[in-house]
Order: C-alpha cells, then sequence, then structure tokens
C-alpha cells in the first residue's frame, strides 16, 4: 500500500487537497500528530484497506508535537522498514497566503497576539524548510485553478509509486512581478535581444515560432544556452547524489512572455534530451497577454 504524506504551509490548500484525494479513492486523515504516523500505517497493513492510497496530513498544527526534521526522520525510518512513503509539499506566495487568510478571517496556527500574520508565515515557511527540500512533490497553488490541482493530484493517485527520484520544473517568469520564491537556479535572460520592440513580434510570445527564432537565433543566446546547458549537465548529477528529489529553474525576464518563455522551453528540451523529468511552466505568460489586451503602449512589455 502507498502512503502520502501530507504537508505545506497553512492556507496552500491541503484541506482541498485532502477533500480531492478522497474523491479519488484516497483514505485520508487529518492533522496527525507525527508520532502516530508508523502506528497508523501498521494499522492499514493489518486491516488490508483496500484504496490506492492513503494520506496523511501532517503540519505545524499538531503544535509541539510537530518537528518537521523529526517528521523527515520518521518518513525515512518507515522507508527503511519497507513502507512506500511519499511526501506532497503544498506552498503559495506569502502575499497570496495573507489574502487567503484576510478573505476567510482564520487564525494561523502560528499567530498570536504576540505574533502577527506576516511573521506567522514566515516562521512556519522556516520551521517547514526540511520538510519542503526533500518533498516528492511540491505544488505551488499560488495561481492554481481548482482543475488544475485536481489534475495534479490524479497524476500522484494513479502513479504506479515508484515515483521518479528527481524531477525537474522549469518556470519562466517576469521580473516585474518578482522572482519565485521556490527557484533553486535563477537565470537573468533581460541581457538577450528583446522581441517586444520589434514589429510584428511584439504581441506574439515565446511559444510563438518567430519570437522564439528571434531569440534563439542570435549569437549571444547560442553562447548563453552553451554555458548554461554545460553548467546544469555539470550540477544535476551531483543534486541527485545529495538525495534532492527536486529541482526548480527559473528563468526570467522583463515580463515573462518572450525571452524567457523561449530560453524556459529551450532547456527544457535540453534536458528532456538527457533522460530528465520535466515540467515547464510560465508564470506570467497570461497575466503579460491580458496587460497587452488592455494597454499596448510598448512601454511596459518584454
Amino acid at each position: 500500500m502507498r502512503f502520502l504524506v501530507l504537508t505545506g504551509m497553512s492556507g496552500a490548500g491541503k484541506t482541498s487537497a485532502a477533500r480531492y484525494l478522497e474523491d479519488m479513492g484516497a483514505f485520508c486523515v487529518d492533522n496527525l500528530p507525527p508520532m502516530m504516523m508508523l502506528k497508523f500505517m501498521e494499522a492499514c497493513q493489518s486491516t488490508s484497506l483496500r484504496r490506492p492510497l492513503a494520506a496523511l496530513a501532517v503540519d505545524v498544527r499538531s503544535g509541539e508535537f510537530f518537528d518537521a526534521k523529526g517528521v523527515s526522520k520518521l518518513i525515512r525510518e518507515t522507508q527503511a522498514l519497507g513502507y512506500e512513503v511519499e511526501t506532497l509539499f503544498l506552498d503559495a506566495a506569502d502575499e497570496v497566503l495573507v489574502s487567503r487568510y484576510k478573505e476567510t478571517r482564520r487564525d494561523h496556527p502560528l499567530a498570536d497576539d504576540n505574533t502577527s500574520l506576516t511573521e506567522a508565515i514566515a516562521m512556519e515557511r522556516e520551521m517547514l524548510a526540511p520538510l519542503r527540500e526533500t518533498a516528492n512533490y511540491v505544488i505551488d497553488t499560488s495561481t492554481l485553478r481548482t482543475r488544475a490541482l485536481q489534475k495534479k493530484l490524479q497524476a500522484i493517485v494513479n502513479s504506479d509509486g515508484s515515483a521518479v527520484s528527481f524531477r525537474i520544473e522549469i518556470m519562466s517568469f517576469g521580473f516585474k512581478r518578482g522572482i519565485p520564491r521556490q527557484g533553486d537556479l535563477v537565470y537573468d535572460v533581460r541581457f538577450l535581444p528583446n522581441p517586444f520592440y520589434i514589429e510584428g513580434l511584439g504581441r506574439h510570445t515565446g511559444l510563438d515560432e518567430d519570437v522564439r527564432d528571434f531569440v534563439m537565433n542570435h549569437p549571444v543566446t547560442e553562447e548563453f544556452m552553451q554555458k548554461a546547458t554545460d553548467m546544469l549537465d555539470f550540477l544535476l548529477p551531483h543534486y541527485q547524489e545529495e538525495g534532492k528529489h527536486r529541482l526548480v529553474i527559473a528563468v526570467g525576464c522583463t515580463g515573462g512572455a518572450h525571452r524567457s518563455v523561449a530560453i524556459a522551453e529551450a532547456i527544457g528540451r535540453h534536458l528532456r534530451d538527457n533522460g530528465y523529468q520535466v515540467d515547464v511552466n510560465h508564470r506570467d505568460l497570461e497575466m503579460e497577454k491580458a496587460s497587452w489586451a488592455m494597454r499596448f503602449d510598448g512601454e511596459s512589455g518584454d
């Protein structure tokens, strides 16, 4: 039987994720004290629970019972005993978490009379860092719609349990909307020739052939790609040797629609050709396109 430790930032959507997992046939237990994890797994095995997997929500709501390093150690110990255990970490940007708490008017588990909401979120992020670093799956729900979250969870449920030990996510973004907090490696490609100011290319994106060719066919881009991929070819095996399960490569330009998109796609193709499992997403692409529809004056694009 497969077990999924569901953890992450308060307000990132763990309750919704557990509900969706239940709808998919999983057996879910919410706010399980960490020291009960092994007993819960033993009970599931002894009763021959007929479910695709069991999900255990473990997080800071357990208060004094919770310690992220201790939970990571417990996960390793249960794996050593032969249990099939994976970790799913749900995350979201700080400003999104603040907004969600203000909308629901609920209290953060770590907030009190002496600790503000923003301070509580910062404390929790630091506390959970060991779990995020070793998680098999990390889902950022900041801009994720319900259907997209369900699709990602369905992929986890449908997997055979032999999760790929190393996953790479490549994310394009626009610096004008901030650097992604989850980026492990960040490439700034604003030095590359900018197609935004080229007639006929401004309202196309790095996914379109004309923009892609404009970006990729410049000598400076070819030199950058050679150096960037050489570095990744060197780094990735060492990350794997250190036990890292997931790497986020963030590629940024001004608006997040042209150069960063084309480069992110190119790096993704290179890594896939080298046998890595890669997901590529474009954080700011749709927002940038929407801004063009409202105001296309050549001043704020990429």
